[in-house]
């Protein structure tokens, strides 16, 4: 996984973009009509239901475009929240509080979805020794924020992106001729370039279990699109040898049953690719 600094620095990437798309040369709205010297506040509303995602970003949005607004902060990342609630306060300058405000409701109103939806989740696996993973199929230029919401909302996050895990895929096995070259020009690869990479292989059916559990060193293998039946013959198969994961369109309906086959891991491209904005508001006091 990256390191909490590149962490970090992915997240002052997407703000600098951010800004940089929005504000451009400038917010000429409140240059044209708010007074440079003008103080306001201002409060996020809750008008929707579910668990709040983003506050500790929209005080870094807040900082970044004006180290000198204050926030007051009522409600902590990952708190169930309701209709009517108030999150927190932004004090200072109503030009700077203004510039910030759509990048801070953009990005609060999709982190907080995608902390419920990850709530769900979790709460659907409520008992069982299994874990939820996202994926890589995030928003382009946000995906720092969406995998951090996860997190919010009590999942793990799966590898950040294509440098820091492998991931020997379906694609990536037939292109090089199979699963077993696939992973021995991976470890001699990782060996060459002095990398200490964990590797996760994806079977598509049973024969390839079997063939991937003749492969030492593979951290986790990827059980995809096997039916419920298949996935506990799979985890039988695997043993301790390695982790296990299932992935391949399990939703609200299935989650429950793959967790019951004794996987390690689920993920689901849904907590990211699949939810519906939080409704949230800022509101001049």
């Amino acid at each position: 996984m990256i390191t909490e600094a590149q962490f970090q620095e992915e997240l002052q990437l997407i703000i600098k973009n951010a800004i940089r798309e929005d504000i451009g040369p400038g917010d000429y709205s409140s240059l044209a009509c708010i007074p440079a010297d003008a103080q306001g506040k201002a409060k996020l509303l809750v008008k929707d239901e579910g668990v709040i995602a983003g506050v500790e970003f929209a005080k870094m949005v807040f900082h970044y475009v004006d180290p000198n607004l204050k926030v007051e902060t009522f409600i902590e990342d990952g708190a169930r929240v309701k209709y009517g609630d108030v999150v927190f306060h932004v004090s200072g300058s109503s030009q700077s509080i203004l510039k910030s405000e759509r990048l801070v409701l953009n990005s609060m109103q999709r982190m907080s979805a995608i902390a419920t939806k990850t709530g769900q989740y979790v709460d659907l696996l409520a008992g069982t020794n299994t874990n939820i993973l996202d994926t890589r199929k995030t928003t382009p230029g946000f995906r720092a924020c969406e995998k951090w919401a996860v997190k919010i909302g009590g999942g793990e996050n799966h590898r950040f992106a294509l440098y820091d895990m492998i991931m020997l895929k379906d694609n990536h096995n037939d292109f090089c001729g199979g699963i077993t070259a696939a992973i021995n020009k991976t470890k001699a690869f990782l060996k060459e370039h002095q990398l200490d990479l964990k590797i996760i292989v994806e079977a598509r059916n049973l024969n390839e279990i079997e063939e991937i559990l003749q492969s030492e060193g593979i951290h986790r293998i990827l059980i995809d699109n096997f039916n419920f039946e298949d996935t506990r013959k799979a985890v039988a198969m695997i043993g301790n040898q390695c982790q296990t994961e299932s992935s391949g369109n399990i939703n609200e309906s299935t989650i429950r049953a793959y967790a019951e086959c004794g996987v390690n891991y689920i993920s689901s491209g849904a907590l990211t690719h699949s939810v519906y904005n939080m409704d949230l508001s800022l509101k001049a006091l």
